[in-house]
């Protein structure tokens, strides 16, 4: 079973910065990939960073040069830096970890970008 636990999430004028945390907890052997997602209001839940078991990244296009990911695997810890936040960026983060047999979803974080 694993816990994921999000931080970081507030108001933020456009334009601005907010770093997300994200720890996992609990009894595993080994998480392989470990990513942000988003979902706000009236949409879906959309991919919005993930670094897979293997280390590679994958960004959102909409995010790409504005938000990087960083794993700090002794740790079981993922952060998200979210540079030059818009009013779109307005969601629900969510923190989602994989290991072998599950996948595991946080409670989320809501990030709020607004003037």
């Amino acid at each position: 079973q694993v816990q994921l636990v999000e931080s970081g999430g507030g108001l933020v004028q456009p334009g601005g910065s907010l770093t997300l945390s994200c720890a996992a907890s609990g009894r595993f052997s080994g998480l392989n990939a470990m990513g942000w997602y988003r979902q706000a209001p009236g949409k879906l839940r959309e991919l919005v960073a993930e670094i897979a078991g293997g280390g590679n990244t994958t960004y959102a296009d909409s995010v790409k040069g504005r938000f990087t990911m960083s794993r700090a695997n002794a740790k079981n810890t993922v952060q998200l830096q979210m540079n030059s936040l818009k009013p779109e960026d307005t969601a629900v983060y969510y923190c989602r970890a994989s290991t072998i047999l599950m996948t595991y979803w946080g409670q989320g974080t809501q990030v709020t970008v607004s003037s």
